[in-house]
């Protein structure tokens, strides 16, 4: 990593595990539609919630999902690469860019003691578009003062992949390669 001058990591499925039952939270979607007598562009949780502007329903889904990942970050298992924040083998400045809620990231990162460790958190919420559009993770990379091609992403989805090709940051895979998301 001594060839980078920032790191930056995918929350879920890179440093914890959020526990989070998708099945759950896509069902609790569906309802905030049903509520609203509106059919949802497909069944998929992040289909539902890109479509849920259009149809008015915005800050009724997103707060859905958020709760979820909220209640799910506190018992969420940490993984490898959260011990390597707590041992502070990053000598360069961290920063997280994910397509959670920016709550339950930091939820997330301070029940596990890393809080410290990260320089800048950009959820799914703290800006206008999320993963795999660019924005998230170049905020990210702006706000730790370094360019983007000085810059690694550490990632477990495809999604992950695609967003820092769009933005001009190199990428890792946290495991042997994409996850579902």
């Amino acid at each position: 990593m001594t060839e980078y001058d920032a790191i930056v990591y995918d929350l879920d499925g890179t440093l914890v595990d959020l526990d989070v039952d998708w099945n759950a939270v896509a069902g609790d979607v569906r309802s905030v539609y049903a509520d609203a007598n509106v059919d949802p562009p497909s069944n998929d949780l992040w289909a539902m919630l890109e479509g849920a502007a259009s149809a008015g329903l915005a800050d009724t889904v997103e707060e859905a999902i958020a709760a979820h990942e909220r209640d799910g970050a506190s018992t969420s298992p940490r993984l490898a690469h959260a011990n390597e924040l707590e041992n502070g083998t990053q000598a360069m400045p961290v920063g997280v860019c994910s397509l959670n809620c920016e709550a339950a990231c930091r939820r997330a990162l301070e029940s596990h003691g890393l809080a410290s460790a990260v320089d800048v958190i950009v959820g799914r919420d703290t800006v206008e578009t999320q993963k795999p559009d660019p924005e998230p993770l170049l905020v990210a990379v702006d706000e730790l003062g370094v360019e983007p091609a000085d810059t690694v992403f550490i990632g477990d989805s495809a999604r992950d992949e695609q967003t820092a090709r769009r933005a001009g940051v190199e990428f890792e895979y946290v495991g042997d390669g994409p996850s579902g998301v």
